[in-house]
């Protein structure tokens, strides 16, 4: 217990590992939708390799589920790790149970130095277009969550830090921190004094993420939440969050109005709810956003019945591909 410590932030190729896994799932489609397709849209074919390492379910590769401290360091500590080391992981992920073959190329990861290096310069690749662009935003709500932490340790100590971590997925039973894990497995791990570090994360919205081997200490993810209401952060929030509304269309338009045009942009038709709703504002808020992006001739509004319909004008669309 004494040994117990939350990380300042997320770690960012640990959160790679899980957005991967949110990338090739369908679930919770207002939080991931639109940033799963536009990060799918910019990425490399080569990025089945880590799929093929980083299953959506299950278990991934030991090395690839690193918990440095920036990126980085991350990349260069997998780069240059010793052939044993590699050859060691990639045997025991081999040996656990898949649900599909090990695939042919990975048997040659932990004796080829270069193929290893190519396979970092993919998660490089990867985290500059699937994590990187959204890291201010990330930032800013981890230091929300952190302020909530905080605020937690002061009025009920450690105890109610833990009870509070994830309440669906990880319960304190004193002196018992039972977790569900998505694979549904069951287990006792002993931390025999090494304590935990406790690291949050934007994509770990559901089942935690527990790295029992790692060094110096075993770590567990926690989801960021906004406030001491949310079990985790709001979906709207998510997704305004992985949202790619440029920094220029922002200071042009206005953060809220700039949200509004790239949702109607990413959900062509959309009702005046289900643009309240993508956005995270109030239904009033969406409406009188989309009369002013109407009347600037941004978008376009078309009735069915009683329902407006908003879709973006070429001048609207042409302003989101100039400012990106």
């Amino acid at each position: 217990m004494a040994r117990t410590r939350f990380a300042e932030a997320p770690r960012p190729f640990l959160e790679l590992n899980i957005a991967l896994r949110q990338l090739q799932e369908g679930r919770h489609p207002t939080q991931f939708g639109s940033w799963r397709r536009e990060s799918l849209r910019r990425l490399s074919p080569r990025v089945q390799q880590l799929f093929d390492l980083i299953p959506s379910t299950g278990w991934s590769v030991g090395f690839l589920g690193h918990p440095a401290e920036n990126i980085g360091e991350a990349l260069d500590q997998i780069r240059a790790m010793p052939v044993a080391r590699v050859r060691k992981d990639m045997e025991v992920w081999a040996g656990r149970d898949h649900q599909r073959p090990v695939p042919t190329w990975t048997q040659s990861l932990g004796s080829d130095k270069e193929l290893l290096h190519g396979l970092t310069d993919v998660a490089a690749h990867v985290h500059h277009h699937v994590i990187a662009p959204y890291q201010q935003r990330i930032d800013a709500l981890n230091s929300t969550d952190q302020a909530l932490r905080r605020r937690q340790a002061a009025h009920g100590g450690l105890h109610t830090l833990l009870s509070e971590l994830n309440p669906r997925h990880i319960k304190w039973k004193p002196p018992v921190l039972a977790l569900t894990m998505a694979d549904g497995a069951d287990d006792d791990i002993h931390l025999s004094g090494r304590g935990l570090l406790l690291i949050p994360s934007v994509f770990g919205v559901a089942s935690p993420v527990l790295g029992v081997n790692a060094e110096p200490q075993p770590y567990l993810t926690y989801p960021i939440r906004r406030d001491d209401t949310d079990l985790a952060l709001p979906p709207t929030e998510t997704a305004r969050v992985l949202s790619t509304v440029p920094d220029s269309l922002t200071t042009l338009l206005g953060h809220t109005r700039a949200i509004v045009l790239w949702t109607v942009a990413q959900h062509p038709g959309c009702t005046t709810t289900e643009l309240a709703r993508h956005a995270g504002i109030s239904p009033a808020s969406a409406s009188q956003h989309a009369t002013v992006l109407r009347t600037a001739g941004l978008t376009i509004t078309v009735r069915n019945h009683n329902t407006a319909l908003h879709t973006t004008t070429p001048l609207g669309t042409n302003l989101l591909n100039t400012t990106a």
